[in-house]
């Protein structure tokens, strides 16, 4: 019987997730934490019904290379180069700030006699891991929240998107790098350069497959079962290359593979299929996963005091970094405020980073609870904060602004079946063209009076 307990498991987990999921949702928070409340709850933290096994272990890898491509396939890449300087920079400051601000944090709280760490590598690099930790910014839950205020496609909408994004890049990175010095053997030097030839041979590769995939895709009338296959199989052969022979993170792998898919004609297509494996079953079981790991640790007065001023470091950090930068870039300074609230959410950015770090000995087992509920704080107070700082500045919104994301993403909606199912029946097209017009002239209009500003 105790072979079939993980069907059991696996049972509780989903269920738990998605009840909990709900319950947040109706409080206007992400459904994450309800998931990441799930793992907390079931786990040695509160009720201890669920122990982290080798099989949750593996399922909870493989949803993170899907978390990661999807995350690649939901990139644009157009819009990541429209963002220009200005996202490049206030993402620069917005990750520079946060990581000495985490590990000034973790530099005082992390050594003996204050709070003792079982992690096995240096405390330099766990206390850099806690920084990196804090560089984190949630794209899919910012986005989300703007989209819920209606404010996605203002001025400081845009840049908050294409900074995240620029984020989301530079944490990758960051992350390959001090994975890589976990294993003090390695050479700094021959670490870079084998960053340096994974992005050559990513570059390459990636090239490559689009161009087969393109022309694979083009001659069939429809998105096809095969078509997501290879498109699996190419994440993961991308993720095991990148750890295996690189000594790259997997889920960098996945997400230069999605960045690759994101360039095809079928993205989404094939991002519909990934959400119900990602987020039916994978990704729950993910963030589950990761509330599972917490043993709370004694309520000293230092770990008490750790995880109050990381939550305050985390948040203002990200105000401050990329607050600053937007100032840099001419912003106002409403504007300025705004990019840096929406700034703040961790999210599942910040639970992979997180999971990746306990599991090669950056974090310790007493440090996980006062960053999971960091992530958790963060989360829940992003909403709440955007919603007072796009109070401030103008009081009206400009007409082409009102209403404007509902018919965009009903465009791209109908673009993608006209791409996608090109023998639909004509009304589809007739449709899409009014839509494509009533786009131009809204863009139009929304540029003349941005030019009269």
């Amino acid at each position: 019987m105790e072979s079939y307990k993980f069907l059991f498991d696996l049972a509780l987990i989903l269920l738990s997730t998605k009840v909990l999921g709900l319950l947040t949702k109706r409080f206007s928070m992400p459904q994450v934490v309800g998931a990441l409340l799930a793992g907390l709850i079931l786990g040695p933290a509160v009720l201890g019904v669920i122990t982290q096994t080798d099989f949750i272990h593996a399922t909870a890898e493989l949803g993170v290379v899907v978390l990661m491509f999807c995350a690649g396939m939901e990139t644009d890449i157009k819009e990541l180069k429209k963002s220009g300087a200005a996202s490049f920079v206030i993402a620069l400051i917005g990750v520079i700030v946060p990581l000495a601000g985490g590990f000034a944090v973790a530099y005082f709280f992390n050594q003996p006699g204050v709070i003792d760490s079982d992690a096995s590598c240096s405390l330099f690099l766990q206390n850099i891991f806690i920084g990196i930790i804090l560089t984190a910014t949630s794209v899919s839950i910012t986005v989300e929240t703007l989209k819920e205020l209606g404010k996605l496609k203002t001025r400081s909408g845009n840049a908050i998107l294409g900074a995240a994004i620029i984020d989301d890049i530079l944490g990758i990175i960051a992350l390959t790098i001090i994975t890589s010095l976990a294993d003090t053997s390695i050479n700094v030097a021959f670490v870079l350069l084998k960053i340096l030839g994974f992005f050559v041979f990513s570059g390459v590769v990636g090239f490559l497959f689009y161009k087969f995939y393109t022309k694979w895709v083009v001659s069939t009338e429809s998105g096809l079962h095969r078509h997501v296959i290879v498109a699996f199989v190419f994440c993961l052969l991308m993720s095991y290359v990148a750890e295996a022979v690189f000594g790259v993170a997997d889920i960098t792998g996945a997400f230069v593979a999605g960045l690759v898919i994101s360039c095809t004609q079928r993205t989404r297509y094939l991002a519909s299929k990934f959400d119900v494996l990602s987020y039916a079953y994978l990704s729950p079981v993910f963030f589950a996963s990761v509330g599972l790991q917490v043993k709370l640790p004694e309520m000293t007065g230092s770990v008490i005091a750790f995880s109050a001023i990381l939550v305050v470091v985390a948040i203002l950090t990200k105000v401050v970094g990329c607050g600053l930068g937007a100032k840099l870039c001419r912003y106002k300074n409403y504007q300025s405020a705004r990019i840096g609230v929406g700034m703040i959410s961790r999210g599942e950015v910040a639970l992979i980073v997180a999971s990746k770090g306990s599991a090669l000995g950056l974090l310790g087992s007493a440090f996980l609870g006062p960053v999971v509920l960091t992530v958790i704080i963060t989360t829940i107070i992003t909403p709440i904060l955007l919603k007072i700082v796009f109070k401030w500045g103008p009081t009206q919104t400009p007409e082409v602004e009102k209403g404007f994301s509902a018919p965009y993403e009903e465009l791209n909606a109908l673009r993608s079946i006209s791409e996608n199912y090109p023998n639909e029946p004509e009304s589809y097209r007739r449709e899409l063209e009014q839509y494509r017009e009533q786009f131009q002239e809204a863009h139009k209009e929304r540029m003349d009076k941005e030019k009269k500003r």
